[in-house]
């Protein structure tokens, strides 16, 4: 199998040329071994790879599933892969090596994937980009100048430039969706609950974060929630199971939906032009598909969604560096993470357990004012993120921020920095790029990004359309509907042409 035969085919479509025997598993390792060799350089996309393992397993034979023989590639975040270093881009992780797989591992190999590696990711997977210091940046096949966004940025990047036809990925304030977006991917975050966290875990980031996968598809995303989605033994919560798989549900009738659509930015802020051409052209679009769309104010706070999210970013950050000493068999020290890691965990520390309770109620707050919207529309459509890919490194510290971060952690001086309000300055200035995505994390509702929109300069800009909880059902019909009408997947980058 050549290159570009490779690249014509999703997930699907690589596991029936395998069941037919067009093609043997052990084919399609090798063609995405070399697709790896010639595009990773420069996009520094897998960071560990696996390949002679995958050719092993590849020979050896694979279970019996979907997607029987297919390159997969694994995050560097989120659930263990026993035996394979586990670094979730952290210099302080190097030599940290799981020795049990997660369920959700288990059950991505049950579908038959052959995993190949494991993929680039912000340390703790904590920024909308990819850039670590441990593995350096990724980059969007796109155009390399840019982020391919994060934190499943690495993910995104492989299944962009058809290294694989999906990746594992995961989403605790966006990180399914916001990869999705810059790299013209499909992204959908299920429901809180709708895919297993064991066996360790019981939620993730208080059950903000949730595990799937990026895909160029909408069916491979759905066949794939087919093999995983369901409770594991000690789940906290309990969704449903749907009425027929969700792959049964792609080229279903649609029906007339109503379609609530904003442009307003959560924080007040200006949005871009082109992310507002993008939500433009999409509810046109859905409108000439048969659907109500109307224009509508963000039925959320804004503003108290992004301070309920930071104080969970700033207090799970403060866990994260303090679980490092189990690793580390001593206290975490601020030269064992990145700077602004280290200020993060400082700020968690300065908040009390009052804070964290009244941010907690703003989660669901928001849940009841979604819920109350979804009276009236079927789905919110908004932007996926504020502003088109951004250039990297626009969001590291600037040389003056460098030399402040080195003084505030040398010094434990978090409460001092919270006091002055340089943190709140500072974290407004990050999330008014990406203000759209952490509401669906707070709520535990199912959201996803769809690549309908390139802009002038070439650099895709998704659209994301946020669903009742439990109601990926309803998003892939709709999903696949726009993928039937405006094609994306022949549209490939320069890089792999």
């Amino acid at each position: 199998m050549t290159p570009s035969e490779y690249d014509r085919y999703d997930g699907l479509g690589l596991a029936e040329l395998v069941r037919t025997g067009q093609v043997t598993a052990a084919e399609l390792c090798e063609a995405a071994i070399a697709r790896a060799e010639s595009l990773n350089p420069r996009l520094n996309a897998i960071v560990r790879p696996l390949y002679a393992a995958a050719r092993q397993r590849a020979g050896a034979g694979l279970p019996v599933g979907p997607f029987s023989g297919v390159p997969f590639l694994l995050k560097d975040f989120g659930g263990y892969y026993a035996g394979v270093p586990h670094t979730s881009g952290s210099r302080a992780l190097q030599n940290f090596v799981p020795a049990e797989d997660a369920e959700l591992i288990r059950r991505f190999q049950a579908a038959g994937v052959n995993i190949l590696g494991k993929t680039n990711t912000p340390e703790f997977a904590l920024m909308g980009v990819t850039e670590p210091a441990l593995y350096g940046p990724a980059r969007n096949p796109w155009n390399v100048a840019h982020t391919p966004g994060g934190s499943s940025g690495g993910a995104a990047a492989a299944v962009a430039a058809g290294i694989v036809p999906l990746a594992g990925a995961g989403d605790g304030g966006g990180s399914i969706r916001i990869p999705a977006a810059c790299c013209g991917l499909f992204g959908l975050k299920p429901s809180r609950g709708r895919n297993p966290t064991g066996p360790e875990q019981g939620e993730k980031w208080q059950g903000a974060a949730v595990e799937h996968i990026l895909t160029r598809s909408v069916r491979d995303s759905a066949a794939m929630l087919d093999a995983t989605q369901g409770p594991d033994a000690g789940a906290p919560y309990f969704l449903p199971a749907p009425v027929r798989p969700f792959l049964a549900e792609v080229g279903q009738p649609a029906g007339r939906l109503r379609i609530g659509f904003s442009l307003e930015h959560p924080l007040g802020r200006a949005l871009h032009p082109e992310c507002a051409a993008a939500v433009q052209a999409a509810a046109r679009l859905l409108e000439s598909l048969g659907h109500e769309v109307e224009l509508v104010p963000l039925p959320f706070d804004g503003r108290a969604v992004a301070t309920a999210f930071l104080m969970l970013y700033f207090g799970e950050t403060g866990a994260n560096i303090a679980a490092l000493a189990h690793v580390l068999g001593r206290p975490a020290r601020p030269t064992d993470v990145e700077p602004t890691t280290w200020l993060l965990g400082l700020l968690g520390r300065t908040y009390s357990a009052a804070d964290f309770a009244a941010a907690r109620h703003t989660w669901n707050d928001s849940a009841r004012r979604m819920g109350r919207f979804h009276q009236q529309y079927d789905l919110l459509l908004t932007p996926t993120l504020a502003v088109p890919p951004l250039p990297v490194g626009a969001l590291q510290p600037r040389p003056v921020e460098r030399a402040l971060l080195r003084v505030v952690n040398q010094f434990g001086l978090g409460g001092l920095i919270r006091r002055s309000g340089i943190v709140e300055k500072l974290a407004e200035q990050s999330l008014e790029k990406t203000p759209y995505t952490q509401l669906a994390n707070l709520t535990g509702q199912p959201a996803m990004s769809v690549p309908l929109h390139w802009t002038a300069e070439g650099l895709p800009c998704g659209v994301q359309f946020v669903a009742p909880l439990g109601a990926e059902a309803v998003l892939f019909r709709v999903a696949a509907q726009l993928e039937q009408a405006q094609p994306w997947f022949d549209r490939r980058p320069a890089i792999v042409v």
